[in-house]
């Protein structure tokens, strides 16, 4: 983005909304940090939880399964719809709402039907709020730059990826017992609700950043008004999610990666999350790195997520020590670059009307393409470990030719 241009937006955008930009950003994060505290901290106890109610491990595997699916595919419906409606603050609070409230109830939920039930709705509040919430920053992120806007933003979300697990942790071991353990996350739940509201007050129409022309909504100044046009997507944006697509095939879960771990006996079995939270780590500074890089570059940055991929293959499944470590850390590094620097480069290549439509089936893409990977990851883990890796490096190549296919639209 042209600095110059960016500099225009952001005064426009704050004379228009009353807040700068880059504070509407980092507000939104701390938001995204507090929602990540309630539930992260939920999901590192889903399974022993749903155990101690008598779920097996089939069931326990088939109701995660069944909120992610819900989480990423629910989001084909919940885009198409913020963008008709333009309710985006009311989807977003509305999504954040339904996780904050179904959290600290699952542990006093008491039945194993109820338990299930509140996982699944959990991961459905996220698939409400998550195409209206990305369409909501990428108007501040016209201002700051996408990249950095985004990779901010992931790298707040990343803090409470390590301090939600280890609250849940403390109170479980203090008191054995999950209804205070999850009953605390209503804290920082309820803050969630306050700032979102405070947000929505300060700034009700975020668009005004991208200095977006748009007429009076009969919902109130806090929402856009409906979209008149139904335009197809860019066919940039296609290849983009084909490139998506293939890199996200090809890259490991960190469920298969721990699996190797332990199934090699290379290190112990407490020692996995220890080794989980550094990726977190690199999974932040990652993000800062190429999101400030996206802004010089623009989507050419995307280079090193092809590249990380393959890297992390080649190294996390060898069986000396210092090599997967690097490995797994290459693995938080490349899904930093995920979160963050591939949902700037959307923001990029679709118009605001069609954004949140867009935000919907990108995270669908990513959601079945995550699904085939971590399928055929495992599958030729079992089979051969020199396949698993040619695997990968060719499917990786093939990502790199479909990015060299992309031509993004000049801004």
């Amino acid at each position: 983005m042209n600095p110059a241009k960016s500099g225009v937006r952001a005064a426009a955008g704050e004379r228009a909304v009353g807040m700068r930009p880059w504070r509407f950003v980092v507000w939104f994060g701390i938001v995204s940090l507090l929602a990540d505290f309630v539930y992260e901290g939920a999901r590192s106890v889903t399974g022993p939880l749903l155990a101690s109610l008598g779920a097996s491990a089939a069931v326990v595997g088939v109701v995660t399964g069944a909120g992610e699916a819900a989480a990423l595919g629910l989001r084909l419906v919940s885009g198409p719809l913020a963008d008709r409606t333009g309710r985006f603050w009311a989807l977003a609070i509305g999504g954040y709402a339904l996780t904050v409230v179904t959290v600290p109830l699952l542990g006093i939920a008491g039945t194993l039907g109820a338990a299930c039930a509140l996982v699944i709705a959990e991961r459905v509040g996220k698939s409400v709020r998550s195409p209206a919430k990305d369409t909501l920053l990428s108007h501040a992120t016209a201002a700051t730059g996408r990249g950095r806007g985004f990779a901010v933003h992931e790298a707040l979300d990343q803090v409470s990826a390590i301090i939600g697990p280890l609250t849940v942790a403390a109170v479980l071991a203090a008191t054995h017992d999950y209804g205070p353990a999850l009953g605390i996350l209503a804290v920082p739940g309820a803050a969630v609700l306050a700032l979102l509201w405070w947000l929505r007050t300060r700034v009700p129409d975020p668009a005004a950043y991208e200095n977006t022309p748009h007429a009076p909504s009969t919902a109130g100044p806090a929402e856009q008004p409906p979209t008149a046009g139904r335009e197809p997507l860019p066919r940039a944006f296609w290849v983009y999610a084909a490139f998506t697509a293939a890199t996200m095939t090809g890259f490991a879960t960190f469920g298969v990666l721990s699996f190797h771990l332990i199934q090699r006996h290379l290190l112990p079995a407490s020692l996995v999350p220890v080794l989980y939270a550094a990726a977190m780590l690199t999974d932040a500074a990652a993000a800062l790195a190429t999101g400030w890089a996206y802004d010089r570059i623009g989507p050419r940055v995307l280079v090193v997520l092809p590249l990380l991929a393959a890297a992390t293959t080649a190294l996390a499944f060898t069986d000396t020590v210092p090599a997967v470590v690097t490995g797994a850390l290459l693995w938080g590094a490349a899904t930093g670059v995920q979160e963050s620097t591939l949902r700037a480069t959307v923001a990029d290549l679709v118009p605001t009307p069609r954004r949140a439509t867009a935000y919907g089936l990108f995270a669908a893409v990513v959601g079945a393409a995550t699904l085939a990977g971590g399928a055929l990851t495992g599958a030729l883990y079992s089979v051969s470990v020199p396949a698993l890796i040619t695997t990968v490096i060719t499917v990786q190549a093939a990502a790199l030719a479909l990015l060299a296919a992309l031509r993004p639209p000049r801004t």
